[in-house]
């Protein structure tokens, strides 16, 4: 049985007209009751804190603000947008790891007896890139000038010091730059060896690389529902360890304990073989938020290639995640809006399948 509040959060910048980056950030949550049933169409009062180191960490931003269930019992709001006395443009992204914690009050209120804490796995994009600009020298952005294998690099300043994810290090005029694993740098140019995104490995395509390319996620070269979607299905089953938001191949694991056929999404994508891998699962929902954040540039790879026609994500659909969120609801994503929904598990939404490496 699910516990008083489930919370899966689809945190994305939100679109700005303006040159400038914009302050704040977006954030779905489904609110439920002590006795676990969805609060529908209601003003719920929230209080939203970021925390900082620890999920018991200092608040460096706090506000509130009074949302409105849908009648899944979503509600969506703008971080950086509520009542506060805290400024969220001070935040400084680069000194994480941060958590969100929100506590609810389900009558609109202010005494909140739900709460949950989670954390920022990634930091938001645009919010990351303004505070680097303005840690890093001209002197130091010159000097590192490529990654030729386009695999994602971790770069940290202290005082003078750039810090990058690997070992080894250089000297310039101005500072020392530390460097390692699947890294060689000579005349200031960073080079790798590990994956990256956009290439064609292990029966699928790397969408997402970590740890320098020597680790990430695999998308199925194809949706698996034949154009027309399936269902998640397993409808009024509450499945056991099927909550994550980060580990799908648990989800899907859970889910054919609990009776999924090769004929509902988790289960399809469990029977799949790709490149004669037997590891594929159902992405969580995290997972496959990374994988609506490549979506692109995997597109114009899987439709341009000579082997591969029409393979690309579609536009205008939702595909589902493992990540359930009770017995009738389960996370979806939508492609053509860059956010998760809550879909009843009997409607069919696209299915493609993911790996890690």
């Amino acid at each position: 049985m699910k516990k008083i509040l489930t919370i899966a959060a689809a945190l994305m910048m939100t679109a700005s007209v303006w040159a400038q980056t914009p302050e704040k950030m977006s954030y779905q949550a489904v609110v439920r009751n002590a006795s676990d049933a969805l609060v529908t169409s209601t003003a719920v009062g929230m209080q939203l804190s970021i925390l900082q180191g620890s999920a018991t960490g200092t608040a460096v931003y706090t506000e509130t603000q009074t949302p409105n269930t849908n009648i899944n019992g979503l509600v969506s709001l703008e971080i950086g947008t509520g009542t506060t006395t805290d400024d969220f443009s001070t935040i400084d992204w680069t000194t994480g790891p941060y958590f969100i914690k929100t506590e609810t009050d389900p009558t609109g209120g202010t005494s909140y007896t739900i709460s949950g804490t989670s954390q920022l796995m990634s930091v938001p994009f645009a919010l990351h890139a303004k505070t680097a600009a303005n840690g890093i020298t001209a002197a130091q952005t010159t000097a590192i000038t490529a990654n030729t294998a386009k695999v994602d690099q971790t770069i940290s300043r202290t005082g003078t010091t750039v810090t990058l994810t690997n070992g080894g290090t250089f000297t310039d005029s101005v500072n020392t730059y530390t460097a390692g694993t699947n890294i060689t740098i000579a005349n200031n140019v960073i080079s790798a060896s590990g994956h990256y995104v956009g290439e064609l490995f292990g029966g699928g395509i790397v969408y997402y690389v970590y740890d320098n390319g020597a680790h990430g996620l695999i998308a199925s070269l194809d949706d698996l529902d034949g154009g027309s979607g399936v269902v998640w299905d397993l409808s009024g089953t509450d499945v056991p360890n099927c909550e994550s938001a980060w580990d799908g191949a648990t989800n899907t694991a859970s889910t054919i304990t609990a009776g999924a056929t090769a004929s509902q999404a988790p289960g399809l994508c469990n029977a799949y073989s790709g490149g004669g891998n037997n590891d594929w699962y159902l992405p969580s929902s995290w997972e496959l938020s990374l994988l609506y954040t490549n979506a692109f540039s995997i597109s114009k790879k899987l439709d341009s290639d000579a082997i591969i026609t029409t393979n690309g994500f579609q536009f205008a659909q939702i595909y589902w995640s493992s990540s359930e969120i009770s017995s009738t609801l389960t996370w979806g994503f939508l492609f053509s809006g860059g956010y998760s929904v809550g879909g009843t598990k009997t409607v069919a939404y696209r299915v493609r399948a993911v790996r890690a490496f």
